[in-house]
C-alpha cells in the first residue's frame, strides 16, 4: 500500500511539474497546451528529419506543380508571418525556416515539419488542382506548425511514458501475467483515451487555423469543404472516428463549414 501511495504521489508530481514548467497557448485559438521541449530541440530534430526525407526523395520534374506549391506556400507564409508579427508572436515565427517542395511520388499526401519545411507529393495534386484547393492542404499543414503540435505530441507521449514507468513500479512484485495485463490495458486506455483524442483535436485545430490562414492570404475559403469532399469520395474504407487519429470526413467538413464565418473575418479588407 505504501508503495502504491508513493507511486501515485510520483505520478502527481510528474504531471504537476510538467504543467508548471511548460504551459503555453496556441495562437488564435487560445487553447492551452503543455510543451516540454524548447524550439532549438524541435528545430534540430526537424532538420535531421528533413535531410533524411530529401536524401531519398526525388523532386518533381513537373514545373507547373512545383511552381504552384512554391507560390501558394510563399503567399500563405507571408500572410501568416505578417499577422503573427503584428500580434506579438514574431519571436515564434523566427524559429521557422519556411520552404515548399513537391516530390515525385504517387502517394496522396503532404506534410510540414515543425521547422517550416512543407513537402507536397505529386499524388495529392490532382485533388489540389487549383491554387485555392492547394492552399487548403498547405494551410492545414502550416496550422500544425504554428500550433506547435509536434512539440505537444512529443510532450504528451513523454508524460505518458513517465506515468507508465511509475505505474510499472507499483507492479514490480507482481507476476508477469499481472504485469502483462496491466501494460496491455494501460497502453490501450492511453491510446484511446488520451493520445488519439488529442490527435483529433490537433487535426480540427489545424483545419481551423489553415482556413484562417487561407483567408489572410486572400484564398477562397469556401473551397476547403469542397476539397475534403472530393478527397472523401476517392478514399478507401476508414476505421470509426474513435479508433482513428483523424476526424471522419463528415465531421471534418461540418467543422470547416462552421468555421467559414470566423475565418472570413481575417480576409484582407478591400
Amino acid at each position: 500500500m505504501k508503495k502504491i501511495v508513493t507511486s501515485c504521489l510520483l505520478i502527481f508530481c510528474i504531471a504537476l511539474s510538467a504543467l508548471m514548467q511548460s504551459c503555453g497557448s496556441v495562437a488564435i485559438t487560445g487553447r492551452k497546451q503543455v510543451l516540454l521541449f524548447d524550439s532549438g530541440q524541435i528545430a534540430s530534430l526537424s532538420n535531421d528529419a528533413y535531410s533524411e526525407v530529401m536524401s531519398t526523395a526525388t523532386l518533381s520534374k513537373n514545373t507547373n506543380m512545383t511552381k504552384m506549391v512554391q507560390d501558394v506556400g510563399f503567399r500563405l507564409s507571408q500572410a501568416v508571418i505578417s499577422y503573427m508579427t503584428q500580434n506579438g508572436r514574431g519571436q515564434q515565427m523566427a524559429a521557422y525556416n519556411w520552404g515548399f517542395v513537391c516530390i515525385d511520388s504517387k502517394e496522396v499526401n503532404a506534410f510540414c515539419l515543425p521547422n517550416g519545411k512543407v513537402v507536397a507529393y505529386e499524388g495529392i495534386m490532382p485533388f489540389a488542382s487549383t491554387a485555392d484547393r492547394l492552399a487548403v492542404v498547405i494551410g492545414h499543414e502550416m496550422g500544425h506548425v504554428i500550433a506547435n503540435h509536434g512539440n505537444e505530441r512529443m510532450s504528451q507521449e513523454t508524460i505518458v511514458k513517465m506515468v507508465g514507468a511509475a505505474g510499472d513500479a507499483v507492479l514490480s512484485g507482481k507476476s508477469e501475467q499481472t504485469r502483462a495485463i496491466f501494460n496491455t490495458a494501460f497502453g490501450l486506455g492511453t491510446s484511446l483515451g488520451v493520445l488519439m483524442p488529442y490527435s483529433r483535436t490537433h487535426e480540427y485545430e489545424a483545419d481551423r487555423l489553415g482556413l484562417i490562414f487561407m483567408a489572410m492570404a486572400g484564398f477562397d475559403i469556401n473551397q476547403a469543404p469542397v476539397f475534403w469532399e472530393q478527397m472523401s469520395q476517392n478514399s478507401g474504407p476508414k476505421p470509426p472516428e474513435f479508433l482513428s487519429t483523424h476526424p471522419s470526413d463528415a465531421n471534418r467538413m461540418a467543422r470547416l463549414r462552421a468555421t467559414i464565418p470566423e475565418a472570413s473575418q481575417y480576409a484582407p479588407r478591400r
